[in-house]
């Protein structure tokens, strides 16, 4: 378009009647708004996929509450640059105003020690922390830190959200407002956006950008070319991350290594972070490949350590062994079936008594109610098995676990029929 700033950062929001989308924090009475109106800022976390505006809320709150604020990239901020900035948030007089705000985008790159140089500062008031993470805190933030920050989960945008900021930026955008734009269709534009409203607006400017006659005419044709001429622009900057893990772990599912190790390739080249790489195959170990190969939950293990104590360039090696393992084991779901299974019976029947002969009985007078009576010890028994029921009553009979089509949970199968006759038949 022109040499300016892109589109998106143009449009970033100043204050929150501007900000679209995340409603359950920033609405009436939501908590980010309570805060806010009360002055009385805590130490937070902004957990949620990439351009739903983690970064725009920090700035938001810094600006409306007149705050100075401190910002740090994780990607390119290590233990000496958190101190330059704590040593300023000390030693600068603020003239009576609140503790400034530090903003740590991406804190989940941070290593221990840099999360440990924050602690102090955080729990003395020296600095209000709010943090942004597309991963999961709990996996990657240390639990003193953890501790003395809320997390608040974003979400992604909703449709109605971004017709809004698709309508929002032809018309308040100086540059597209001056052209005549003419949206005849938008299901691609929102389907490539996947919830993301930076992507949006950088497909939007995209697509505006190759587009030259007038008026220009947007539709789903249109955008699907456009992008895919320019697919690299695209993707320059990571914005397929979501694409391409979905991908890697689809490969694997389906039991193609040559996919999985291209996607992989993708992921480190494009600077993925190999621990989420990692983490995505330690899930996936149980989820997709399970009891048909318990082993490959071993070495996806091994692989997660490995990798966090190896880093690059060596750990494509690993990683890449781990992949061609898990994609070429055989693949069961039952384990993952099974528990949510289970958890749609509790929620459904509820907490049903637990049958009395397998409850513990540490008192007399629960040995008089009968707790514990009549339990078998397996391991008194012949082959270390004694048939009795361990469910409740109202559903004993119930089946979660069923063992699928391969040759390990073959043999699960034939052991549960020796075992349980009827039931497993």
């Amino acid at each position: 378009m022109t040499g300016n700033q892109p589109l998106a950062e143009r449009l970033r929001p100043v204050t929150l009647d501007d900000y679209i989308g995340q409603e359950h924090l920033v609405g009436p009475n939501a908590v980010i708004r309570k805060m806010m109106d009360s002055g009385l800022l805590s130490s937070f976390i902004l957990w949620g996929p990439p351009g739903v505006g983690k970064t725009t809320l920090a700035k938001i709150i810094a600006n409306t509450l007149d705050r100075p604020f401190y910002i740090l990239s994780a990607i390119n901020s290590g233990v000496k640059e958190i101190r330059e900035v704590l040593d300023k948030a000390r030693n600068s007089p603020f003239f009576g105003s609140r503790n400034p705000i530090l903003f740590i985008d991406e804190i989940h790159r941070f290593s221990k020690a840099q999360q440990d140089s924050l602690l102090g500062a955080v729990e003395q008031g020296v600095i209000t922390l709010i943090g942004a993470t597309t991963e999961n805190p709990s996996f990657e933030v240390i639990s003193p830190l953890l501790s003395r920050c809320q997390v608040y989960i974003l979400k992604s945008l909703e449709k109605e959200d971004l017709i809004r900021l698709l309508n929002r930026a032809l018309q308040k955008d100086l540059y597209l407002s001056s052209r005549k734009i003419i949206v005849e269709e938008n299901e691609a534009l929102l389907r490539f956006s996947g919830g993301d409203a930076r992507k949006l607006l950088n497909v939007l400017e995209l697509v505006l950008n190759a587009t030259q006659e007038e008026p220009a005419i947007l539709t789903n044709q249109l955008v699907t070319e456009r992008l895919q001429e320019n697919l690299a622009l695209y993707d320059k900057n990571g914005e397929m991350h979501y694409d391409i893990i979905s991908a890697f772990i689809k490969s694997i599912r389906g039991g193609d290594p040559d996919a999985a190790v291209y996607y992989l390739a993708r992921m480190l080249e494009g600077g993925e972070d190999i621990k989420f790489i990692a983490r995505r195959l330690l899930i996936l170990s149980a989820e997709d490949i399970g009891l048909a190969n318990p082993n490959a939950l071993l070495l996806a293990q091994s692989t997660f350590d490995a990798v966090h104590k190896i880093g690059m360039p060596e750990s494509r090696i690993i990683l890449s062994e781990c992949a061609i393992y898990l994609a070429t084991s055989p693949k069961s779901n039952s384990a993952y079936g099974a528990i949510d299974e289970a958890l749609a019976e509790v929620r459904q029947s509820g907490h049903l008594p637990v049958p009395l002969h397998l409850r513990n009985a540490p008192t007399k007078l629960m040995k008089q109610l009968g707790y514990g009576k009549e339990y078998k010890y397996a391991h008194s028994y012949e082959g270390n098995f004694a048939e009795q029921d361990f469910l409740p009553e109202k559903i004993k009979m119930k089946r979660f676990y069923k063992p699928q089509n391969n040759p390990s949970e073959e043999k699960i199968l034939e052991r549960l029929r020796i075992w349980w006759k009827s039931r497993f038949s």
